[in-house]
C-alpha cells in the first residue's frame, strides 16, 4: 500500500467525511461547533498521530498498536490492547452499515424499513468482507477514489455556499443558546468523530515503506480530516443555513437548499459511500489483530490462516460474523460505550510509546516524536478528554427507554465489565496458549 491509498483508508478509518457531525453543529452552533473541531486536532489527533507516527515508524509489524504494547508492557497488557480494541469494534463497527441504511431511505423510504433495514446493514456486512479479501493494497487503492466520490458534493456545497454568502450577504447565525449537556454531547461526538488514528497500524507489513509513509500519512491525514470537517460547517453558515433541529442524515436538506435537488442527492450518495468505505476499512485493520494474536499464541493458530493475498482470511469472517450478529443488538451503541473501551487502548498505546522510550533508547527510530519529556507527555491531553468523556456521558443508559435491569445499567458500568472480561480471558485461554507456544519454540 502506497502513501496515498493509506492517507485514504486512514481518512476511512477516522472520518469518512463530515456526514456524522451534525450533532455537533445541532448541540453547539456554528461557531462553538468550528472552535470544537479546530480545537481538538491539536488536543486529540495530533499527539495521537506524533504517538503512532514513532511507534509504527519504529516497529512496522502487523497488527500495529498490539505489538507495541505487547512489546514494551509484556503479553498480558498486550493482550488487554487487543481485546479492547476488539470489544469496541462490536459497538463501532455496527454504526457504517446504519449509516449506509440511514442515507438509502432518503432515496426510498420504502427500501429501508422493517426487516429491509437488517438485511441492507447485513448487506454490507458481507460484501465488505468479501471486498477484503482482494487484499490491503486493494482496499487502499479503492478507498481513494471512495473517498474522492463523497468529498465531491461537498466541494460543490462549499463553493455554492461561499458564493452565496459573497453575492447575498445573509445574516449568519454564528451564535445560539446551548444547554450545558447539549454543548457536552457535542465534544463527545466530537471526540467520537476524531477517534480510530491508530487503527492503519495494524496493516503496517503491507504498506510501502512504513518508516517513510506512516509519519506522513498521519499528519496529512490529521489536516485533511479537519478540513472535511470545518469547511462545510464554515459554509453553511456563510449562506445563512439555519441549525434548528439540524441532527444527523440533515446534509441533504442543507445541500438541497444551496445547491438545488441533485447536489441533495450526490450528499445523499455521498453518505452511503461513508457507511461502505468505513466498515471496509476498519475490516481491514480490525482483522489483522486476531491474526497477530493468534501467531503469539494468545489466540487459536487458525485465525493466522491467510490466502494467496496475505488476508487473514478466517480472521476476516469470524470478526465479520460477530459484527452482523451486533447489528440486531437491542440497545443504542452509545458513544461513551465506545470511548471507554478504544480510549482505554489508546492510553496503553502512549505508555508503550513513553516505556520503549525508557528501556529501549537504541530502538531505531525514523521519526521521533520530540525529546523524551515531550514525548512522555503526549498523553496528557488524550487522557483529560477521555476523562470528561466519561464524566459528561455518566448518566447514559444502555437503553434510552427501558424500565428492566440490564437495559437501565448505566452504559459506563458495562464498558467496564467488559473491560475486565479481558484480565479474565487472558488467565483462562491467552496465558496458557502463550505458555504452550513458547515451549514449544524452546523445543524446537
Amino acid at each position: 500500500m502506497r502513501i496515498l491509498p493509506l492517507i485514504a483508508a486512514t481518512f476511512f478509518m477516522v472520518s469518512g467525511g463530515p456526514y456524522a457531525i451534525e450533532d455537533i453543529l445541532g448541540g453547539a452552533g456554528f461557531a462553538r461547533a468550528i472552535v470544537i473541531l479546530l480545537v481538538l486536532p491539536f488536543l486529540w489527533s495530533l499527539p495521537t498521530a506524533l504517538m503512532i507516527g514513532e511507534l509504527a515508524s519504529a516497529l512496522p509489524v502487523e497488527g500495529g498498536f498490539y505489538n507495541w504494547v505487547r512489546r514494551a508492557l509484556g503479553p498480558f497488557w498486550g493482550y488487554q490492547e487487543g481485546w479492547l480494541s476488539l470489544s469496541a469494534s462490536i459497538f463501532d463497527m455496527a454504526i457504517y452499515p446504519a449509516i449506509f441504511v440511514l442515507y438509502l431511505g432518503k432515496f426510498n423510504p420504502g427500501l429501508t424499513q422493517g426487516w429491509s433495514g437488517y438485511a441492507w446493514s447485513l448487506a454490507v456486512v458481507v460484501i465488505c468482507c468479501a471486498w477484503n479479501m482482494r487484499g490491503a493494497p486493494a482496499v487502499g487503492e479503492d478507498s481513494v477514489w471512495l473517498s474522492a466520490l463523497l468529498l465531491s458534493p461537498f466541494a460543490i456545497f462549499i463553493v455554492l455556499g461561499v458564493w452565496h454568502g459573497i453575492t447575498r450577504h445573509p445574516v449568519v447565525q454564528w451564535s445560539q443558546p446551548a444547554s450545558e449537556s447539549a454543548l457536552s454531547t457535542a465534544i463527545l461526538v466530537a471526540l467520537w468523530n476524531y477517534m480510530g488514528w491508530d487503527n492503519a497500524s495494524t496493516v503496517a507489513q503491507e504498506v510501502e515503506n512504513p518508516q517513510r509513509n506512516y509519519p506522513r500519512a498521519m499528519i496529512l491525514s490529521t489536516l485533511v480530516v479537519a478540513v472535511s470537517y470545518v469547511l462545510p460547517l464554515l459554509a453553511m453558515a456563510l449562506a445563512g443555513l439555519s441549525v434548528d433541529s439540524f441532527s444527523t442524515g440533515d446534509w441533504m436538506t442543507a445541500a438541497a437548499a444551496i445547491g438545488g435537488p441533485l447536489l441533495g442527492i450526490a450528499v445523499v450518495a455521498g453518505g452511503m459511500i461513508t457507511g461502505v468505505g468505513m466498515f471496509n476499512a476498519l475490516v481491514m485493520s480490525y482483522s489483522r489483530l486476531p491474526m497477530a494474536m493468534a501467531e503469539d499464541g494468545m489466540l487459536p493458530r487458525v485465525f493466522a490462516r491467510k490466502n494467496g493475498r496475505g488476508v487473514p482470511w478466517v480472521s476476516v469472517l469470524v470478526c465479520g460474523l460477530a459484527w452482523a450478529l451486533a447489528l440486531a443488538v437491542p440497545f443504542e451503541r452509545l458513544i461513551s460505550i465506545d470511548l471507554i473501551l478504544y480510549g482505554s487502548s489508546l492510553l496503553l498505546e502512549f505508555v508503550a510509546l513513553a516505556v520503549l522510550r525508557i528501556r529501549e533508547p537504541q530502538l531505531q527510530r525514523p521519526f521521533k516524536a520530540g525529546n523524551l519529556a515531550f514525548a512522555c507527555s503526549l498523553g496528557v491531553g488524550p487522557a483529560v478528554l477521555i476523562g470528561y468523556a466519561l464524566w459528561a456521558s455518566r448518566g447514559d443508559k444502555l437503553m434510552a427507554h427501558s424500565n428492566s435491569q440490564f437495559g437501565a445499567m448505566p452504559a459506563l458500568v458495562f464498558a467496564v465489565i467488559v473491560g475486565f472480561m479481558g484480565p479474565v480471558l487472558y488467565w483462562l485461554t491467552g496465558a496458557p496458549r502463550a505458555r504452550r507456544l513458547a515451549a514449544a519454540q524452546a523445543t524446537d
